[in-house]
């Protein structure tokens, strides 16, 4: 298990520390989502219905549409592909491990980017703004983290109910 990034531990850059919190949040949701017996990845336990296979999906799609469709301003075919009848989505044929592969492959390509570029940095005019401004690198990833940290917690409540063992 990846140890958490905790603020006393020195990092390099910003840079750094958004790339380790992102990793650590990523990797727990991982960890979680291999850990989940099978008929638990397709099943809800909360009102609004959706399942753990879904919110990893939603947490690939979130990296997919504000990193290369939103800060690179990269054509995406289908940057709500995670959404069907305007609630999250996994269609049959896609496994555990083909979700977990994409949301590994998408978070290579956001630490890519955090890598090699400045914070300060503002991201590509494109669709991902709705006519706003752009934001900065730096803006994104905070949305990034927060995403994370509130899916990893719903996850958490979702492992316990179904595995009896408890988050962080």
């Amino acid at each position: 298990m990846r140890p958490f990034p905790e603020p006393t531990k020195p990092a390099a850059s910003r840079n750094e520390v958004f790339t380790g919190y992102l990793d650590f949040f990523r990797s727990r949701v991982i960890d979680k989502i291999t850990e989940l017996p099978e008929p638990e990845l397709r099943t809800s336990r909360v009102p609004s219905g959706w399942t753990p296979l879904e919110l990893v999906k939603h947490l690939t799609f979130v990296e997919l549409r504000w990193i290369e469709w939103g800060f690179q301003g990269r054509p995406v075919e289908k940057p709500w592909g995670d959404w069907k009848d305007d609630r999250w989505h996994v269609d049959p044929a896609e496994t555990r491990e083909s979700l977990l592969e994409a949301l590994r492959t998408q978070g290579r390509h956001t630490t890519g980017v955090i890598e090699t570029t400045d914070l300060s940095e503002v991201g590509q005019p494109g669709p991902r703004w709705k006519g706003a401004e752009p934001a900065t690198l730096e803006r994104v990833l905070f949305h990034l983290v927060q995403e994370y940290a509130r899916h990893l917690g719903h996850l958490d409540i979702i492992t316990e109910q179904a595995t009896a063992q408890s988050g962080e």
